[in-house]
């Protein structure tokens, strides 16, 4: 390329003044992708450079950022940075990534990386992005990538395809992999501060430019590793390690009716050592990267991965699971789930957040609906539309006590149900897949504790003997 742009990969001046050209603006960043966690990845390097165009498809999302909204909901301070730093001009959005591509000499990669219906990683839009970087690459570019990618990615795909066709040779641009650690509703916080950040690249100075960069965006440390595959991993084994931790807790939760325990409460007290951390229980697993990230694994090796894929069954029964402990439950109450009507509290993954992928919620409409239930759900954070589209009848929370309800689920314990007057229902039975509702005046049993409140211990006992009964006819929990 003729161009020629200030690039940090391979450039004959000191770190120091590398620094300071990249705090002056002189090192223009392209951010591709400004979704929940690439619009806050882009207005903190927007801070931090002041010189960062972000990219996106949706029209809509770059024509806010423009005028200074941030379409990401309850994220705080991200509202008021992304003003802030569209106003100062650091920050600028568009759809034409070749035109932002031609015009940086920094790539920041971070666009969904989802699964095929065959759980194979779908890296379609990914190479979409390359294909833009690639006809704006010049030497001494550094491409970045923060979105999940199976082990290899940097090394086998990044570098040759943007070599293939951008002209340049590998060696005359960097690409380093930097994991996002970011969770939703804390994002700049997370990647300014609370974790450490972790830079990999396919040789040694694609290492020491990212970890230069990140330096200059985080006030945590930057820990280098031996390379960007190194780095890859490091991302999918937090997500495998969650996985197969729950599903501990999850299979752990299973045995408290045979056990007679408490379960959540011998994990507490199990975690009081310090070598034991065991995760707590729930209704499932839900979200963009947990579900996901084993397969972002198994799909790129040939060794059996029996412990991985055994923690994907477990908690991807969970859902079924917690829908037949409702059913065990009403018949210890002498009452029968075909025709009941059930509550289900919680459409989205997680607690604040509106994401409904692989959300817990789905199974245990769609397990409920198998067992003859009328479903209601209420979820504060999700339009009608979208909380119908998973087989359930929508209901406002306002609504909720004028309905005639039999049972309730909490899937999702979000703030606005802790002002639910449970005193306004009857006789309501609940199954609490969060373990965060205690006594509320009505027949509740938490997932993994048992029963919380309306029975007493001779009834738990009559409830574990239905439930078996009931095991036996309807083939298993979860099965």
């Amino acid at each position: 390329m003729s161009r020629e742009r200030p690039g940090l990969y391979g450039s004959d001046r000191s770190p120091d003044e590398q620094r300071r050209a990249l705090r002056a603006g002189e090192v223009p960043v392209a951010v591709y992708g400004l979704g929940k966690m690439g619009l806050p990845l882009a207005a903190v390097y927007a801070r931090a450079t002041g010189n960062v165009t972000g990219v996106d498809i949706s029209e809509d999302v770059v024509r806010g950022v423009n005028d200074g909204e941030c379409h990401v909901a309850k994220e705080p301070g991200l509202p008021e940075l992304v003003a802030e730093q569209t106003e100062r001009g650091a920050l600028r959005a568009t759809t034409d990534s070749v035109d932002a591509a031609e015009g940086a000499a920094i790539h920041v990669i971070i666009v969904p990386t989802p699964l095929t219906d065959d759980r194979e990683p779908d890296l379609a839009a990914f190479e979409a992005v390359l294909d833009s970087i690639a006809r704006g690459l010049a030497p001494g570019d550094l491409v970045v990538v923060e979105c999940t990618v199976p082990p290899g990615t940097s090394t086998d795909l990044v570098v040759p395809y943007l070599a293939d066709r951008s002209g340049l040779s590998a060696g005359e641009f960097g690409v380093a992999f930097c994991p996002e650690r970011t969770s939703s509703g804390r994002a700049l916080r997370d990647i300014t501060e609370s974790h450490p950040k972790i830079v990999g690249g396919v040789d040694a100075e694609s290492t020491r430019v990212a970890a230069l960069v990140y330096g200059e965006i985080t006030a945590n440390e930057v820990i280098p590793v031996g390379d960007a595959t190194t780095a890859e991993a490091v991302k999918l084994f937090e997500g495998v390690y969650r996985d197969v931790n729950i599903a501990l807790a999850n299979e752990l939760a299973r045995l408290r009716d045979d056990l007679g325990i408490d379960v959540t409460e011998a994990i507490d007290a199990a975690n009081t050592q310090p070598y034991c951390d065991i995760h707590a229980p729930g209704p499932g697993v839900g979200g963009h990267c947990i579900p996901w990230y084993p397969y972002f694994i198994t799909s790129r090796v040939d060794a059996e991965t029996p412990l991985l894929l055994t923690a994907r069954e477990v908690n991807d029964s969970m859902p079924a699971f917690t829908a037949d402990k409702l059913r065990d439950e009403l018949a210890a109450a002498g009452r029968e789930i075909r025709g009941a009507t059930v509550a289900v509290l919680g459409v989205t993954y997680r607690p604040g957040v509106a994401e409904t992928r692989a959300t817990p919620a789905a199974g245990v409409i769609d397990r409920l609906n198998d067992l003859g239930a009328t479903v209601l759900a209420v979820d504060p954070m999700l339009p009608d539309e979208v909380v119908a589209s998973f087989g359930a009848t929508p209901v406002s929370l306002a609504d909720l006590p004028t309905r005639a309800l039999d049972a309730a689920v909490v899937v999702t314990p979000h703030e606005e149900f802790d002002g639910i007057d449970w005193a306004a229902f009857d006789d309501l039975v609940v199954v609490d897949g969060r373990g965060t509702l205690g006594d509320i005046g009505h027949r509740v049993y938490e997932i993994g504790g048992g029963p919380r409140s309306g029975a007493s211990e001779t009834e738990s006992e009559l409830e574990a003997e239905v439930a078996v009964e009931a095991d036996s006819a309807h083939g298993g929990p979860g099965r």
